[in-house]
């Protein structure tokens, strides 16, 4: 029997996890850092996973199903995830006999997180305060993910290296969701002057009153 599938371009995927979470059936998950079909008999072929793909990465094709139950790249996945060990430490001479499994205190709550991956649709931005962070900060403030991310939607972007103008998708974030708060959080340097900008810029134009703050971090790690 044919049936139309997606198929995955490794070389275009940017492993934004879009498509991972918009397949219902969970025909599609992240394998190195890849988008990969993990089950073509769960894929139903209606491609709800195409329009949410930045790099048009996912495409149709029409496949021979009939004996299709091939668990072999789900082993794969597995064995991919599996290989990734835990860090372990010795507590102290006492219990020297017994690992610790170390676990980061990681605040982030969703993916993507960059700017221009982010759908204004995501549900994760419905109700939701949002930090929009420039790159460089969480390297330049040591407790950034407990004192900025706790309980918060994290969006990242460096509007230099990206050379991009973040307000038409921010103004579109915010007019679509019903956005709680805005921290900004920017180096002191004079390129992250654009990501105030193009906040104040997206939250001036979709018309709604937001609680907003900037939060300036110097080179040195301090708040100025």
């Amino acid at each position: 029997m044919n049936k139309q599938i997606i198929t995955i371009d490794k070389e275009k995927c940017v492993g934004c996890g879009l498509c991972v979470n918009t397949c219902h059936q969970g025909a599609i998950g992240l394998v190195d850092g890849k988008a990969q079909l993990l089950r073509e008999d769960y894929c139903d072929g209606l491609g709800r996973c195409l329009p949410m793909c930045p790099t048009n990465a996912i495409s149709f094709t029409m496949k021979d199903v009939s004996n299709t139950n091939d668990q072999s790249t789900v082993q794969n996945a597995g064995a991919s995830c599996a290989s990734v060990k835990p860090m372990v430490f010795k507590a102290n001479n006492a219990i020297s006999n017994q690992s610790m499994i170390y676990k980061p205190q990681t605040q982030l709550r969703q993916w993507p997180i960059q700017i221009k991956l982010v759908s204004p649709n995501s549900s994760f931005l419905k109700n939701a305060d949002i930090l929009i962070a420039a790159d460089c900060s969480a390297y330049a403030y040591a407790n950034f993910h407990n004192e900025f991310m706790k309980n918060k939607v994290t969006i990242i972007g460096c509007p230099k290296l990206d050379d991009i103008d973040y307000s038409n998708k921010l103004k579109e974030i915010f007019s679509f969701n019903d956005i709680n708060s805005i921290t900004v959080v920017r180096m002191e340097v004079p390129c992250c002057t654009k990501i105030e900008s193009y906040t104040t810029k997206a939250l001036n134009e979709c018309g709604k009153n937001i609680p907003y703050k900037v939060i300036t971090i110097s080179c040195d790690g301090r708040i100025l």
